[in-house]
């Protein structure tokens, strides 16, 4: 059998065995130290503005933002549907009540119009929403210009769920620099990685400030351990930031590689019946984390889980879109607003593989199963 082929694997740089030898050499293995401090200006600098805290995920980054915006029992925090758990369930960690809103079909992240809707129903109940999550799928900008009218117009803090989108921008403008606050995630599939880890961003240093102190136990600084608030164990090892420091060196190839990826398979995949690819508007620039594509079944005949199956016939990893979270069995009873936008690009989709670590022969191994499949 041929060689794996992995959806998104991780992707060394070179450089990174150089800090990570650096934090053993001065024996800082704990959450603390010169690789962290590098690793969170590095992703300033990248962003252009604002200050990070680097965390152990990005699920406990949006958990953090949630948790410095107040959010209790009973608040109303919209979120995208499409889009992965760790999105959602920070809401439920702090009680909220999720409110799912619909995809528009261009972006495939949130609707203005669904956004509003529900914005405009839960102010109309007496219930003005707390937050709202915004998601960048699979490094795609969302509407950026509309959701932001919104978020200013009806006064409620916009939380950028940035994980997949490190590096996409929206008229020039890095996402993850949008919101009051922005999350970032370096998981081992990530576009870089810290094998697992994390980043909140906000140009407000104080909300900045006190992530780090609710992320290291929230012990309050005094001779003796004392906690007046509950704290999280949510800091970064300097090892892991030490990772986080070599890819960040190479952050811009990986982008293009990405990207290359994605071209490729447009070209490589253009003709055939019923393929629709995630659609980059003018002013979005995506880092292509994940390729993603769509398959009119009337068009095509051909189902993506006929392709899964005939792609992992030949040992070569894809999956379905993200079941929208209005869907998921745990989130059964949350409110949605919307139409099918969501469930028609999770029965229809596809990730293909889009490794930065892909050669062109393994890029046209997967376009030509595909092909094969079509005819």
């Amino acid at each position: 059998m041929e060689k794996r082929i992995w959806l998104s694997p991780p992707h060394m740089g070179g450089t990174e065995m150089t800090y990570i030898q650096q934090a053993f050499d001065a024996n800082w293995i704990a959450p603390v130290g010169t690789n962290v401090n590098a690793f969170e200006k590095q992703i300033e600098e990248f962003i252009g503005c604002g200050r990070v805290a680097a965390l152990s995920s990005g699920t406990a980054a949006l958990h953090l933002a949630l948790v410095l915006l107040g959010i209790e029992k009973g608040d109303i925090v919209i979120c995208q549907s499409l889009t992965f758990a760790a999105s959602a369930n920070p809401i439920v960690y702090q009680g909220g009540t999720p409110v799912f809103v619909d995809s528009e079909p261009v972006t495939w992240n949130v609707c203005p119009d669904a956004l509003e809707s529900a914005i405009k129903h839960y102010i109309d109940k007496g219930k003005k929403p707390k937050a709202i999550i915004i998601v960048h799928l699979y490094g795609m900008p969302a509407r950026m210009a509309e959701i932001s009218t919104l978020c200013v117009h009806y006064d409620i803090p916009m939380v950028e769920d940035a994980a997949e989108a490190l590096g996409s921008e929206y008229n020039g403008r890095k996402v993850g620099s949008f919101g009051l606050m922005s999350i970032f995630s370096f998981n081992g599939n990530k576009i870089i990685t810290t094998s697992g880890g994390g980043a909140l961003w906000s140009a407000d240093s104080k909300l900045i400030e006190k992530a780090r102190f609710l992320a290291s136990q929230a012990r309050d600084p005094k001779p003796h351990y004392e906690h007046l608030v509950t704290g999280y164990n949510y800091s970064l090892s300097n090892v892991c930031a030490g990772i986080g420091r070599g890819q960040m060196e190479i952050l811009k190839h990986r982008i293009n590689q990405r990207r290359a990826n994605n071209a490729f398979y447009q070209k490589a995949l253009k003709r055939l019946p019923g393929i629709n690819f995630q659609d980059e508007l003018a002013e979005c620039f995506s880092n292509r984390w994940l390729t993603a594509l769509t398959l009119d079944f009337q068009q095509s005949g051909i189902a993506p889980r006929t392709l899964i199956t005939e792609l992992e016939r030949n040992n070569i990893e894809s999956r379905h879109l993200w079941k929208p979270m209005h869907l998921q069995p745990v989130f059964k009873d949350a409110p949605y607003f919307g139409g099918n936008i969501a469930a028609e690009l999770f029965l229809s989709g596809i990730c293909l593989p889009s490794g930065s670590s892909l050669t062109a022969e393994d890029l046209l191994r997967v376009a030509n199963i595909i092909t094969k499949v079509f005819t």
